[in-house]
């Protein structure tokens, strides 16, 4: 991959931890729709919520790696088994099926779009808000990633990903810091900068993009995900551009 460097304002964030306690509230979103969502979709929705309660209108992008596969792979062991299939559940299979229902739930026709890149998925979604937003720095753009480990049925998956969820609105005009994002690839001398970036003081590294950016936002400091040769980095900085 080439070498990539941008900065992102972050106006709010939010997360849902793999391991929360109670369910997330989603009492914005009307009963008869709330009984049909997946665990990914709650989870993604109280985070987007959190960020976007107070905006009339924002850009949503959605990033999952795995996406709707659970329920996906409950419609095909139905299939499998001669049963019917639901309509509600085929409709709600799609990668991008919370992006229609957070829309729908706010009123707010603004573009949505999902990505899924792999591993990497959540690096490529921060690439693609921060387009996204610098081609119009009018509207707001939401990002949101949420992700559950595949079924055990599909066997081993390499960095695999970790349950939860974690929002970022892009807006400079409300930041409260930047969100400073790199990515490296390979190249002749990829061991040797491998070996330099993880001796830099402060940046600590993770199993997970998902991991390694909460991190940083949380504590405000550098962290870095590696898989193979590619490297992705963020830091914080405190204050606007």
């Amino acid at each position: 991959m080439p070498n990539l460097h941008w900065t992102i304002p972050v106006a709010r964030w939010s997360s849902w931890p793999v391991n929360a306690a109670k369910a997330p509230d989603l009492s914005f979103i009307e009963p008869i729709v709330r009984r049909r969502l997946s665990s990914l979709s709650r989870v993604a929705l109280k985070v987007a919520h959190d960020c976007a309660a107070d905006r009339a209108a924002v850009r949503v992008l959605f990033a999952s790696r795995h996406g709707e596969l659970r329920r996906t792979t409950e419609i095909l062991h139905a299939i499998t088994a001669g049963e019917p299939v639901s309509p509600t559940a085929f409709s709600l299979s799609v990668l991008n099926a919370m992006t229609g229902i957070f829309g729908i739930a706010r009123g707010d026709r603004s573009a949505a779009g999902a990505v899924s890149a792999g591993a990497a998925t959540l690096g490529y979604a921060l690439l693609e808000a921060h387009a996204q937003y610098e081609a119009d720095p009018s509207a707001p753009v939401l990002m949101i990633y949420a992700d559950e480990p595949a079924d055990a049925a599909y066997g081993a998956i390499e960095d695999e990903v970790q349950g939860g969820a974690l929002a970022v609105l892009l807006d400079a005009s409300t930041a409260l810091g930047r969100l400073e994002c790199s990515a490296s690839g390979a190249g002749k001398d990829a061991g040797k900068e491998t070996g330099e970036r993880a001796r830099e003081p402060g940046a600590a590294a993770f199993a997970t993009q998902s991991e390694a950016l909460l991190q940083c936002l949380e504590g405000r400091t550098a962290s870095r995900w590696q898989s193979g040769s590619a490297i992705w980095e963020w830091n914080w900085h405190d204050g606007e551009a």
